[in-house]
């Protein structure tokens, strides 16, 4: 062997063992999650997320570090829980309720912030477009917006005689508004009047109900959102039954906790679905590029046992039409 030869096998020999470090070595993510809601609520929701992470191969632990925030309800500790996920130097957000957004959008202008789901991410001005949403956002939307008139017709096909729908909702949620205005512009056709009841959180529910007796509404359609309703749905459900109001939730734990009709997304495949939307930007992607994912799967899920309490006979119809009954 010359002596170029020699010096170049030599040179070889030490680099190969450097490389296979450098081969060796793994990136570390670190992933933010931001939730108005409290960590027993969001338990399945964050398994689901965990779930979609791993099936694309992070791997809590061995190369991905999830950091996990929860406001349980209360907005005002949003903005110190978004700031803390930036100084911890995430590299992405992944963000549940209106709240998240903002605080998160606020703390850090141009962080990749992924929604779990939005009702209506357009129509609120949270994005550009579904197809480009321009930006740092992107994510799912859980259509409930556009879903809004489709409850009204269902609650009015199981209670027919009803004539004075309540709406319950915090007027501080846009997306809540855009619900009601379509509940509004949808009642006239079926012979409804919308009674909109306003809460501001936990504390109103009670009370709004007490005003819902007061105008004599008929049913209920409930427009939740992560500032009042996250655990409360149990409550909620006993209060329609105390009142006797027939009323229709968004997912179907309104309808296992007892409500009489749950019509809408399934949000464990949305947040199983987000983590997609973490890897295309952990790969590069520029969140304002990737489009808005809109569900294309809605179930509705009835319980009869509320039927039977309330004295109400789901017609044949609704049944079989139904995703799921609880006896």
């Amino acid at each position: 062997m010359d002596r170029r030869a020699f010096v170049l096998a030599a040179l070889a020999g030490v680099a190969s063992p450097r490389a296979a470090l450098a081969q060796g070595a793994k990136k570390v993510w670190r992933v933010g999650y931001l939730s108005m809601a409290s960590p027993e609520a969001d338990r399945q929701w964050v398994a689901a997320l965990r779930e979609g992470l791993r099936e694309l191969g992070y791997v809590e632990g061995q190369n991905t570090v999830l950091e996990l925030r929860h406001a349980s309800s209360q907005a005002a500790k949003m903005p110190g829980l978004a700031a803390d996920l930036v100084r911890r130097d995430v590299a992405v957000i992944v963000a549940y309720g209106s709240a998240a957004i903002d605080a998160t959008k606020k703390a850090a202008a141009t962080m990749p912030i992924v929604m779990t789901v939005h009702a209506d991410p357009v129509g609120t001005g949270t994005v550009a477009s579904m197809a480009r949403p321009g930006g740092t956002i992107t994510g799912l939307t859980d259509g409930h917006a556009d879903l809004a008139p489709k409850r009204l017709e269902l609650i009015k096909e199981v209670v027919p005689s009803a004539s004075r729908v309540a709406a319950l909702l915090n007027p501080a949620t846009p997306h809540a508004v855009r619900q009601l205005e379509h509940l509004q512009s949808a009642g006239p056709r079926m012979g409804v009047t919308i009674l909109p009841i306003e809460i501001n959180g936990a504390n109103d529910i009670e009370r709004a109900f007490a005003v819902m007796a007061k105008q004599r509404s008929d049913a209920l359609v409930l427009i939740p959102d992560p500032t009042w309703w996250v655990g409360q749905q149990r409550r909620v459900a006993n209060l329609a039954l105390k009142y006797r109001l027939p009323a229709i939730g968004t997912v179907r734990e309104f309808a296992d906790q007892g409500i009489l009709l749950a019509y809408g997304t399934n949000f464990a495949e949305l947040w199983h679905r987000s983590a997609t939307y973490v890897d295309k930007i952990l790969k590069g992607a520029n969140p304002g590029d990737l489009p808005i994912e809109h569900p294309t799967r809605f179930h509705l899920v009835i319980n009869l046992k509320t039927a039977k309490t309330l004295g109400i006979t789901v017609p044949r119809s609704v049944l079989l039409r139904a995703d799921q009954v609880l006896e």
